[in-house]
């Protein structure tokens, strides 16, 4: 008998002591999370990769996971892991949902098979299958959560860079750490977007929150400053402190067309000139 036949008759005839064992065995090796899903959906998640394996196990080639036969398999698989990474489960609990079912395969095995050497090819041919499909499971799990990651920095960036508008025509962009490349990128859809949506004017990017101001920053500033311009907005920057003033002259950069004020009042006044609107009560006297 050729190697992985006892485990294809195993995995067609004994799907119901195999799902009471297997979810045992899961117990045993504390994957099951009672916090994030319930037991009844964990016993037909076990039951249905079963009857997925024992379909596969039959149509297709044990030593070939990869093939068409095995393409619901992975489907399912994908599907388990985007879900528990998403809810919360670590990555050895996602991983044990198909490791943990070696050891109920294993016992039976044992019990249907006498000879050493033929024993010996089929724990082969269930091992290799099930680290297969186990790895499997993770990649899907790790590239979920990568995603979810980029997702939430994405969310993160758009949070940190709210464009407020200030008052008529004048909008204010403060921003608050490092500005890089990528936040650069989001602050200048943000706020071409809100100067679209209300026709402000003038836009006060206030970099009092910057830390420091190097060559790319000021470079990503002056983007900045330049796509607001092609959308009819003129920039002020504000918070420029003194230390930040001698490294952007020892730097080199030039901010000659631009207004740079020290602070968010002064270049709020500046603003409200340029745009001919009446100066609050108290600002200005």
């Amino acid at each position: 008998m050729a190697a992985g036949q006892v485990l294809q008759q195993i995995i067609a005839k004994s799907q119901k002591e195999l799902l009471a064992e297997w979810l045992a065995s899961q117990t045993a090796d504390g994957a099951t999370r009672p916090d994030l899903m319930k037991e009844s959906e964990l016993r037909e998640q076990c039951r249905e990769f079963l009857a997925l394996l024992a379909e596969a196990a039959r149509t297709g080639d044990l030593e070939n996971v990869s093939g068409s036969a095995w393409a619901p398999v992975h489907e399912f698989l994908g599907g388990i892991s985007r879900s528990r990474a998403i809810q919360g489960f670590s990555p050895a609990e996602t991983a044990t949902f198909v490791f943990s079912l070696k050891q109920p395969l294993f016992s039976r095995l044992r019990s249907e098979v006498s000879e050493g050497k033929a024993l010996a090819d089929e724990f082969w041919v269930t091992t290799v299958l099930l680290d297969r499909l186990g790895v499997y499971t993770i990649e899907i799990y790790q590239k979920t959560r990568e995603e979810v990651i980029a997702r939430q920095q994405q969310e993160l960036l758009e949070l940190s860079t709210p464009v407020v508008n200030l008052w008529k025509d004048i909008l204010a962009l403060p921003l608050i750490g490092t500005l890089d490349s990528a936040r650069t990128q989001v602050v200048m859809e943000s706020l071409l977007q809100k100067i679209v949506e209300t026709g402000a004017a003038i836009a006060i990017i206030d970099i009092t929150g910057v830390p420091t101001v190097d060559t790319l920053v000021a470079q990503h500033l002056l983007k900045t400053v330049a796509a607001a311009r092609l959308m009819g907005a003129d920039c002020i920057i504000s918070g420029i402190r003194p230390q930040i003033a001698q490294t952007i002259v020892h730097l080199g950069v030039d901010l000659g067309s631009v207004i740079t004020k020290a602070t968010l009042a002064d270049a709020f006044l500046i603003a409200l000139k340029r745009t001919q609107s009446a100066l609050p009560k108290g600002l200005g006297s």
